[in-house]
């Protein structure tokens, strides 16, 4: 999940990361008294989650209440690379800059490590500075087990070559970085830019977050950090219910247990969709290893809500979960679905194999519903969905 500037700039201000006072608002008149409380001077940021904000127009310096309001007024409602401007942040002024740099904490999938980066050319985009003068940028690998204390942030801002007047600043603003990483699972903490100002103060101006949605459980307070207005309906639904749903932009719908068995139903899908007319899958829902009614009715529910979906693919490899209760789950979960007044019209395509699987056919060949088909093949079965979605078109 990603966060707005001012969650970050939050978070930042939690762990004692250095930043400057702000806070966001909706409506431009409420941004007088925010500018009045911070000195009358203030800086109008519009609140999106992209970069160039300040090249569109959306970051604007106001040196009274008046011009806070006017300014707000002139963001709120822009239109920055197709994100729509709903909030900005009213931020104290930054007393003059004299040096901006860059520094990040990430996870590095490829190296299975965390990574800390660092560079003494901040304030532009660091994919500019990597590509053009790459000895520009600092790349330290950060051990799990040790972190970063003063003695490895040092190190960092040593190999970065930061000046030595304010070497010791930016490595203690680095182990607060680090604390905000860890103790917020994050998987990116990023400030650009870092600033030294002429009173000699280390700022965190602007900062980058994108958190670990897999460790919510035990981040409960993230919840308040989504951006509900901007989520997916189908998607929120899923989440509340506690699905693994991912909606894309197809016709068939998908159904399978486990995320690999998934991804391989949405490869061999968009091949069969070739042969008719283009069909591509709909989503991607990982039931899990449990596939009881009220789970398939959740997922049928979601997936049959979706306007898009012409037609389902229920894919299954029984293991734990046998093909039985699959089978039986898809059964009780259609009549589950007309109990509650759902509208059930589109063609489901059943493909059952591993555990249990004859009996699992078995019960849907004897429950003989109109509706469902049973394929036994996996291509066989995503030839047939992707038929039935682009004859539904």
């Amino acid at each position: 999940m990603d966060l707005f500037e001012y969650q970050a700039r939050d978070l930042f201000a939690k762990h004692g990361v250095p930043v400057l006072a702000g806070e966001v608002i909706d409506t431009p008149e409420a941004a007088r008294e925010i500018a009045e409380r911070l000195g009358g001077k203030s800086v109008v940021k519009a609140q999106v989650k992209v970069g160039g904000r300040g090249k569109a127009g959306g970051v604007k310096l106001a040196a009274t209440p008046d011009e806070a309001v006017a300014r707000a007024t002139d963001i709120l409602g822009m239109d920055i690379k197709g994100h729509t401007v709903h909030k900005v942040m009213i931020a104290e002024l930054s007393p003059e800059i004299e040096a901006e740099y860059y520094v990040s904490y990430l996870l590095d999938r490829t190296n299975r490590t965390f990574l800390a980066m660092a560079s003494v050319q901040g304030g532009v985009e660091i994919e500019v500075v990597a590509e053009e003068n790459p000895d520009a940028l600092a790349k330290v690998p950060v051990d799990a087990n040790t972190g970063v204390d003063i003695v490895k942030a040092r190190e960092i801002v040593a190999l970065a070559k930061f000046p030595a007047e304010v070497a010791e600043g930016v490595a203690e603003a680095m182990v607060t970085l680090w604390d905000t990483f860890i103790a917020e699972d994050a998987l990116l903490v990023e400030v650009n830019p870092l600033v030294k100002t002429k009173d000699g103060r280390i700022l965190a101006l602007d900062g980058k977050v994108s958190l670990d949605e897999n460790a919510d459980f035990r981040q409960p307070s993230h919840e308040a950090l989504e951006d509900k207005d901007a989520a997916n309906p189908l998607e929120a639904a899923a989440k509340a219910k506690g699905l693994n749903y991912v909606k894309l932009e197809g016709e068939v719908g998908i159904i399978g247990n486990g995320a690999g068995l998934v991804m391989s139903t949405l490869d061999v899908v968009a091949y069969a969709g070739e042969n008719h007319g283009g069909v591509k899958p709909a989503n991607f829902l990982d039931i899990g290893g449990g596939a009881s009614a009220e789970v398939m009715a959740n997922g049928l529910e979601i997936i049959l809500g979706d306007p898009d979906v012409k037609s389902v693919f229920v894919n299954v490899f029984g293991g734990i979960t046998a093909c039985d209760e699959v089978a039986n789950g898809i059964v009780q979960a259609l009549e589950l679905l007309v109990s509650k007044g759902e509208k059930v019209e589109k063609p489901l395509v059943v493909r059952l194999d591993g555990n249990n699987a004859e009996l699992g056919r078995k019960i849907l060949s004897d429950a003989n519903h109109p509706l469902v088909q049973r394929v036994d093949t996996m291509d066989g079965a995503a030839d047939k969905a992707a038929e039935l979605a682009a004859a539904a078109k």
